[in-house]
């Protein structure tokens, strides 16, 4: 007992729950509450050669059935994707990623009543994307690509989700340093919200994303989880994306094991681990592969948060 506390008296416990503030996003047909709730981010994968699923939703019909499902066992949000971001990934052509996003993106808005996010880093892409019927823009390089995604969103109306990436997916993951971890991505992520507004983009409806293995060894991923409410005082939403990263898998491998497979069900435990962690520091989006699993986990830790003292 603390010499402080009086006999009888319950220790503070919300201590080791960060606060986070409840954002509204209302645009088009779609309403985010981003706080009340976490909001989980479904991902689909339409390539051939993703770290998280290796290819294995590449058909059209697989994938808009992945979405169906997703949206079934909870999900907020969809996003689909053509082009994989995995450290040392090459690019697609912009007819390519287009080929694969759009078909999808057409039959999951006559299916499913959640907005789908489209992410790519390419202006072409996301137009066809945006006028197939998606709602949200999703930039892993925070208009370092491509500027001309700032004035799709205003044109469009969506909000727009601003990454922190270490270079790019060939080299991001070659040594990656930083003079103050945090400091340094949230400098960043500051800059490209300014970008974005002197853009046109409503600051209202931008959301940023610290980068979970995105250029960072797995002690940079876990500071990152530890110091989430650190992003706060950038005081817009904050989306978080630890799902079966490599950083999970190299804690839990054996040391003999030079990988496991990400779809493996001791990584998704894992995941479900650093999704705890990710809500309890502040996080208001997780992105993940397992909806199902992390509708569980976030409905707890929701409801502690709700609980009081």
């Amino acid at each position: 007992m603390s010499r402080r506390q009086r006999p009888g008296q319950l220790p503070n416990r919300r201590n080791w729950i960060m606060p986070r503030k409840i954002y509204h996003l209302s645009w088009s047909n779609h309403t985010l509450d981003l706080g009340r709730q976490t909001c989980i981010m479904g991902v689909v994968n339409i390539t051939p050669d993703s770290f998280s699923d290796g290819g294995k939703f590449y058909d059209t019909d697989v994938a808009i059935a992945q979405g169906e499902r997703l949206a079934a066992e909870g999900a907020d949000i969809i996003d689909v994707g053509g082009e994989s971001t995995r450290p040392f990934s090459d690019p697609v052509s912009v007819e390519e990623e287009i080929r694969r996003v759009v078909p999808v993106i057409e039959q999951l808005v006559q299916r499913v009543s959640i907005p789908i996010s489209i992410d790519t880093t390419k202006a072409a892409v996301a137009r066809r994307a945006l006028e197939a019927g998606a709602a949200i823009i999703n930039d892993v390089a925070a208009l370092r690509f491509d500027p001309g995604l700032a004035a799709l969103a205003v044109e469009f109306d969506t909000p727009l989700i601003l990454m922190h990436m270490l270079g790019e997916p060939k080299s991001m993951q070659v040594s990656p340093d930083y003079d103050n971890l945090i400091d340094d991505i949230r400098t960043f992520l500051e800059d490209a919200v300014n970008r974005a507004v002197e853009l046109g983009v409503p600051r209202s409806k931008i959301i940023v994303d610290p980068g979970i293995g995105f250029g960072k060894t797995v002690t940079h991923n876990l500071l990152l989880l530890k110091h989430v409410q650190a992003f706060a005082s950038l005081d817009l939403p904050v989306l978080i994306g630890p799902s079966r990263k490599a950083f999970i898998r190299k804690i839990l491998k054996q040391a003999q094991e030079e990988d496991i497979r990400p779809d493996l069900p001791i990584v998704e435990t894992g995941t479900q681990a650093a999704v705890a962690a990710a809500v309890l520091n502040g996080a208001h989006i997780v992105r993940v592969h397992d909806v199902a699993n992390t509708l569980a986990t976030v409905k707890i830790l929701d409801a502690l948060r709700d609980a009081g003292d």
